[in-house]
């Protein structure tokens, strides 16, 4: 089966235009969505309407954030997404005669209901600003770790 990734598509070309001058075009966002501009400029639809972005046409247009990194959670762009389910658990019948099947589907419902509503929670409670701040955080360890290799090879070549 295969997994929609669409809510990790979507923060990660949030990131990139909270990291921009200015406004991204739809075809920038989906090279580092590798994907369609058609796609993208679909998943964006409804984080315009629900007032996350907002994008103009034209030259020196794009799609630009419309709120601060803080006042945007996770679980906001996973409801502006559709609110697509996570946990994709099925049931034999849906409404079954089986009173086994009644006992299964009521137990695996409760479950995923459970489930799905710890991880909105969780969602409710991370911002784009802390991924913004992790993304940094690793960026300047990268160029820490670079600098050192570069420092050791510049050792190794005296």
């Amino acid at each position: 089966m295969k997994q929609n990734s669409q809510l990790s598509d979507v923060l990660h070309v949030l990131l990139h235009m909270a990291e921009g001058d200015g406004p991204a075009t739809s075809e920038t966002l989906a090279a580092a969505m590798q994907t369609n501009p058609v796609v993208l400029r679909r998943l964006m639809t409804g984080l315009r309407e629900a007032g996350l972005v907002a994008s103009s046409k034209g030259h020196g247009g794009g799609w630009v954030l419309c709120c601060p990194l803080d006042h945007i959670t996770l679980r906001d762009v996973h409801e502006a997404l559709g609110a697509p389910a996570f946990v994709s658990l099925g049931f034999r019948e849906d409404r079954p005669q089986c009173l086994v099947a009644q006992a299964v589907n009521d137990a695996l419902g409760v479950a995923v209901r459970d489930a799905e509503a710890l991880l909105l929670r969780r969602l409710g409670a991370v911002t784009l600003a802390a991924l913004s701040q992790d993304f940094h955080r690793r960026l300047g360890s990268h160029r820490d770790t670079e600098r050192r290799h570069l420092l050791e090879e510049h050792r190794h070549a005296d």
